[in-house]
């Protein structure tokens, strides 16, 4: 079951630490989701496929969670699971 990350106490922390950021509506919050799998099944594991997906948690809980509100920012493809070396793809997705 998926639920509202405004839910919880980390978020009413963060609040906290950075009030600049929680009071300014413009600001966006964005959560960071990626799961990676082998296109090919088990059978052939020498390739797998890594999607980012990005979830704006600025909208109503009721419309952040949806389908289609979440946007695949990449995918990234690669001969071995991605492991630790994650960082390098996802810094031109930061920057």
């Amino acid at each position: 079951m998926m639920r509202h990350p405004r839910d919880y106490e980390v978020w009413e922390t963060f609040n906290l630490l950075h009030p600049r950021f929680a009071n300014d509506p413009q600001n966006v919050r964005l959560g960071l989701a990626i799961a990676g799998f082998y296109p090919f099944g088990t059978m052939s594991t020498s390739y797998s496929i890594c999607p980012v997906v990005l979830i704006p948690y600025n909208r109503p809980p009721w419309k952040c969670m949806k389908q289609t509100s979440s946007i695949l920012s990449m995918i990234i493809p690669r001969k071995q699971m991605t492991g630790n070396n994650i960082d390098v793809y996802l810094q031109p997705l930061i920057k």
